[in-house]
């Protein structure tokens, strides 16, 4: 079986590593990892940061869209995975042009955030809507379904383990921007914290040369690879916003999110669409019991001060109190009903 697939985003290939590990005699075209097959561009090329970095490439993307939906005459099912800004459009051209080829969504855009009425468009456009998230579900009126969560299969770690409190983990996240405004601050938390082993996790894919470039002197931190590994042996981290905020939280690892966004896209998130949560582990319990896992340093909130304070005062106990809710609320993971769906089986 062949499965057009766009997946854009770093975490949605991990999360498509996973699905693959339940499948069988399937290829893969399209956008997606080169680690997992040949695709028609790797997910590298895709990489955007904010709103002003998708207008600079939006001729780019649309002719990428005019590709995929060449290649899908190949295809006999398609998944699409988050990143709506591409895969919405994509779907309404691919359902224009094979409406009877059955079309995927998996990891559904966060219209519980902003842009409720996609909901419309996706229903219109896909076959099945596949949610990672139990709330998101009331906001479509048909095809949705909560799936499961990913991360529930993926993370492999016994979150009642004990813990070294020689560690303190650091992840300024994976795009150059994120890593530039976030690291300088980090090395200066560092220092004030000389008693602990710092450990700065690092993404596999990035090459010894871009570190360096990246980077620069990281002499005083220990490296690491494996996210979830570093984060188990951690006692606390400060982590850039995305998916290794619920990671930390599924895993059990009290942390702070630091975030330092342009002003523009801080101005059009916070003003114009109303954001008031950025960690999905907040949104989450606050949808499911009105509550909170860990604070969110934004801005010109991201300073020394206050980082070393947020290590200070944390209090581990409250805080695995609240992620075990969070993981029962969550009940099981998605991977395997997703390849179930590949595969014409039932889901489980």
């Amino acid at each position: 079986m062949k499965v057009l697939v766009s997946a854009l985003e770093p975490s949605s290939n991990l999360h498509l590593k996973e699905v693959l590990k339940h499948t069988q005699n399937i290829e893969l075209l399209g956008i997606f990892d080169k680690s997992l097959g040949t695709p028609l561009y790797d997910v590298s090329q895709m990489a955007i940061m904010g709103v002003v970095d998708a207008l600079k490439k939006l001729r780019w993307f649309f002719k990428v869209g005019d590709e995929m939906v060449a290649l899908a005459k190949e295809a006999d099912k398609i998944l699409l995975m988050d990143s709506s800004g591409f895969n919405l459009p994509l779907a309404k051209k691919l359902k224009k042009a094979y409406p009877n080829k059955e079309i995927i969504y998996y990891i559904l855009p966060q219209i519980w955030a902003s842009r409720p009425k996609r909901a419309v468009k996706l229903e219109k456009y896909c076959d099945q809507l596949l949610g990672i998230l139990p709330f998101e579900i009331e906001y479509y009126q048909s095809k949705a379904k909560y799936i499961g969560h990913p991360l529930l299969d993926e993370i492999q770690i016994d979150d009642t383990q004990k813990r070294s409190k020689e560690y303190i983990a650091f992840m300024p996240g994976s795009r150059k921007s994120e890593i530039s405004k976030l690291l300088p601050i980090f090395k200066a938390v560092r220092k004030e914290l000389q008693h602990k082993k710092a450990l700065l996790i690092i993404p596999h894919s990035f090459s010894d040369e871009k570190i360096e470039d990246l980077y620069g002197d990281i002499s005083a931190f220990e490296i690491e690879r494996e996210t979830h590994e570093a984060l188990a042996k951690s006692e606390f981290s400060f982590i850039c916003s995305g998916t290794a905020t619920l990671e930390a939280a599924l895993i059990g690892t009290p942390f702070t999110l630091t975030y330092i966004a342009k002003k523009i896209d801080f101005f059009i998130g916070t003003k114009l669409l109303g954001i008031k949560q950025v960690g999905l582990a907040n949104i989450i319990l606050t949808h499911h019991n009105n509550s909170t896992l860990h604070n969110e340093l934004l801005q010109e909130n991201v300073t020394v001060k206050n980082l070393i304070r947020e290590y200070q005062m944390h209090n581990r106990e409250i805080f695995l109190t609240q992620a075990k809710a969070l993981r029962t609320y969550l009940a099981h993971g998605s991977s395997k009903n997703i390849a179930n769906l590949l595969n014409n089986k039932k889901v489980e």
